[in-house]
């Protein structure tokens, strides 16, 4: 092969050109590394004054305001790394990283920078990567010049020449793939009169993921091609994983400050409906523009590949829900977070009594399961005396109350009581425990029609629930032994018989 055919066939890879690549698992070291900046890029432009690092962030972190008024010379210094992190409790996944976390870092310039950009590839990663940034006017917005194999450092600079929230992700075919794993985030390029000042800014960005088991399905999980092309995500999460906002990790602000969101979507095929319950947004930079389009908004559209930018003065302290509005994904596949607001009341604004369990879905049980350390321990005793082969009753317990946290807790309550002439108690519930075959099935097949619980007559429509065989064993052995229910362990064995003579009948 000529270097000229060798070298068409790295740009179009680079570009996202190509599906697939024989190229892929070469090492070519003349062409890792673009070529130095040349004299205008170097910062012989008249209105560049000076040079900074620029400060890097992770989500939900934002780097300060910038507060000089000329251009400088900003180097970027960005890592590419393959790593295994959490999707969520007891599912872990290999992303691939814009340094180390999902989203990649945020990056905050201002309009009339020169940005110098350096992109590492760790020497652990499997694959080349690149990075494509929308802020970027130039062939593949950076792609072109900073396609990096393994161990490898590649260097390009551009100016930042318009205002605006730009994502970026990594364009190194199959494009489509390297985003799935995590491969986005955003560049903010401040307008030269900045943005006007809040008191608190937050960094949200959505993703969907493709995995091979389905939701909550324990293990470590590869990707799924086949659902990714299908646009069937196994996960819609913000900020990486299931529950990367809430509880302890929830955003944190106060009655009479104005907050700013700053929100992405990487995609890389679902468009996000972004909204906060609970608030209206003051004004919507649509589109990662600079200029306030719209002002007391309820949701916005965060296309695949897009942003917006969002502002809303809090008035009433609690705890505000973040979803995308397709709410099957918030309370079934992930994308909800959490803002935690403390203040005095203001019961001008808003007099009623705030009950956050009703919209809390998965978020609403503590996330300090102790599986990890029970398995644990586990693992001890069978090493000491292999005999001990089947999980333990607590530790059923425990993955059970994770299935209930993310699966049932927001029509049954955390404390099982249910909600009253709705959603029957499973507390103390004579209906539960009187039969274990029927609960399995009603899991399994749903059910509907009149029923006496703890001597209440109720009438509703429970659909089927979409959860495996293992699951149904968890959560109703965590069920039929909490809240003051006493029973014994729903085996694996116990539902497939079940789901067998089901399905003759």
């Amino acid at each position: 092969m000529t270097n000229s055919r060798f070298s068409s066939a790295i740009l179009a890879t680079a570009l996202g050109l190509a599906s697939a690549s024989p190229l892929l698992s070469a090492e070519p070291p003349k062409l890792v590394t673009a070529p130095l900046p040349g004299p205008a890029a170097k910062g012989n432009d008249p209105e560049i004054v000076g040079e900074e690092k620029a400060v890097l962030t992770s989500a939900p972190a934002v780097p300060p305001p910038i507060v000089r008024k000329q251009p400088t010379k900003v180097v970027v210094d960005l890592e590419v790394i393959e790593v295994v992190k959490r999707m969520a409790d007891g599912v872990d996944y290999l992303f691939w990283t814009f340094g180390g976390d999902v989203p990649g870092k945020f990056i905050r310039v201002r309009e009339g920078d020169l940005v110098e950009f350096h992109l590492g590839n760790h020497p652990t990663s499997k694959m080349p990567h690149n990075i494509d940034l929308h802020a970027v006017t130039g062939p593949g917005g950076g792609a072109a010049s900073s396609f990096t194999a393994p161990g490898h450092k590649s260097q390009f600079s551009f100016k930042a020449m318009n205002p605006g929230l730009y994502v970026y992700h990594c364009a190194t075919a199959p494009v489509g793939m390297h985003v799935a794993n995590g491969m986005y985030g955003l560049i903010l390029v401040e307008p030269k009169a900045g943005l006007p000042k809040v008191d608190k800014e937050f960094y949200v960005m959505q993703g969907d993921f493709y995995t091979q088991g389905a939701f909550g399905e324990e293990g470590f999980q590869t990707f799924d091609q086949q659902k990714a092309l299908d646009e069937k995500p196994s996960y819609v999460v913000f900020n990486g994983a299931v529950g990367s906002l809430v509880g302890d990790k929830a955003l944190k602000a106060n009655v009479g400050e104005t907050v700013r969101l700053f929100v992405g979507n990487g995609g890389p095929n679902l468009i996000s409906s972004f909204h906060v319950i609970g608030e209206i947004f003051d004004h919507v930079y649509q589109e990662g523009g600079v200029k306030a389009t719209q002002e007391q908004v309820q949701t916005t559209l965060v296309p695949a590949g897009g942003s917006a930018i969002v502002d809303f003065k809090l008035e009433v302290p609690g705890t505000y829900i973040l979803v995308d509005h397709s709410l099957f994904r918030a309370f079934n596949k992930g994308a909800l977070g959490m803002l935690k607001v403390e203040g005095a009341p203001n019961l001008i604004a808003y007099s009623g009594k705030e009950v956050d369990e009703v919209y809390l879905g998965s978020a609403g049980i503590a996330q300090d399961s102790k599986v990890g350390d029970l398995e644990a321990r586990m693992k001890a005793a069978i090493k000491a005396d292999p005999k001990i082969a089947g999980l333990s009753k607590e530790i059923l317990m425990e993955k059970g109350k994770r299935v209930y946290s993310q699966t049932c807790f927001a029509c049954h309550q955390p404390t099982g009581l249910g909600l009253p002439g709705v959603f029957p108690p499973l507390a103390k519930s004579d209906y539960l425990m009187a039969d274990k075959d029927r609960a399995i099935r009603g899991i399994i097949k749903g059910q509907s029609g009149p029923m006496k619980v703890n001597g209440v007559e109720f009438n509703g429509v429970m659909p089927p629930v979409m959860i495996n065989d293992e699951q149904i064993a968890q959560v109703l052995t965590y069920v039929r032994n909490e809240w003051g229910n006493t029973g014994d362990i729903v085996t694996l064995d116990d539902v497939r018989r079940v789901r067998a003579e089901s399905a003759h009948q």
